[in-house]
């Protein structure tokens, strides 16, 4: 089944030439199915890229999807064209009144900030708590991860002595979770971060369960009770470039950047990266929309907001 995204996306073109089934808005008004309606709030600079990323492994069930975009309304995105921003982005106060089956709140260039020094901490926080009474199930990633559990459990990030940057094996750690089904013992996951959350304050909240990690990385995903928050911390969906671009960048730049750990073949960034990671990526998130989502969600979305699910 398709994902649903507004005309012109351009996420668009890309997502179908790669044999993604894309619908536009105009073809899915013809259908009498109920899709699952998703939010993405997207706090990244590179909007478009991230855009697609995620429409790119949302897509990739049986299911459909209908996708939303929001981002921050005090917030002016310096990489990314206001026509771009008011051609397909809303703000919160126009969807808050509704109910969503799934909310996805990606990472951001934040992280060495104090969460309570981010020019939108104080809509985020909204936000959040929001998706408590408005929401099924709410995916956080990378620095979004840090967040939610800052906000919801008072968990702090702490600073690494240097950046983690590259692709990390991980292992499995509850395979019963139904988040990691079907997957193997282990896997890998990019991550670019230079903040992290210890174990040992994820484990002190009884409602908090670890359930994949990694002995370079750290802990990579967490979970409470029946999957109403996920908690990722890396990205397990970026593209095979997506890292080398941000090298480049840096190296670009004059920052004094690390060559991404087990991405480029024999650490030579002139050769294409090895991209080992895209197949657990969209088992993931199809392991979201189909058990922590699609499975438990109320059919009358309306009852998400009463706090019915269709396995209570």
């Amino acid at each position: 089944m398709p994902i649903k995204i507004p005309n012109e996306l351009p996420a668009t073109n890309v997502l179908t030439a790669e044999n993604i089934f894309v619908m536009t808005e105009t073809r899915a008004i013809t259908q009498d199915i109920r899709p699952l309606q998703i939010l993405l709030l997207n706090l990244m600079p590179t909007k478009v890229d991230t855009e697609t990323q995620l429409a790119r492994v949302l897509g990739n069930t049986p299911l459909q999807i209908e996708l939303e975009l929001i981002a921050p309304s005090g917030h002016v995105s310096k990489n990314t064209s206001q026509a771009h921003m008011l051609a397909f982005y809303k703000t919160f106060d126009e969807v808050c009144e509704r109910t969503f089956d799934g909310l996805v709140i990606t990472g951001a260039p934040v992280e060495l900030m104090e969460f309570e020094e981010v020019d939108y901490w104080p809509e985020l926080c909204r936000i959040m708590e929001w998706s408590k009474t408005h929401v099924h199930s709410t995916l956080h990633i990378c620095w979004g991860a840090q967040a939610g559990l800052y906000y919801h459990y008072g968990i702090p990030k702490r600073v690494l002595e240097k950046k983690l940057f590259g692709v990390f094996e991980h292992t499995v750690e509850d395979p019963n979770f139904i988040l990691f089904r079907g997957f193997d013992d282990t896997f890998w996951v990019p991550h670019s971060r230079n903040t992290t959350v210890d174990r040992a304050d994820i484990e002190a909240v009884p409602a908090l369960k670890v359930l994949a990690s990694s002995r370079e990385a750290g802990v990579y995903a967490v979970k409470t009770d029946q999957g109403r928050q996920v908690f990722l911390m890396g990205h397990a969906e970026y593209d095979r470039d997506t890292l080398r671009r941000e090298y480049m960048r840096d190296l670009a730049a004059g920052v004094d950047i690390q060559i991404p750990q087990h991405y480029f073949p024999g650490d030579d960034p002139s050769r294409k990266p090895r991209m080992n990671w895209r197949s657990c990526a969209h088992l993931l998130y199809a392991n979201w929309l189909n058990y922590c989502v699609y499975q438990t969600a109320p059919y009358d979305i309306r009852d998400i907001e009463r706090g019915i699910r269709t396995d209570s």
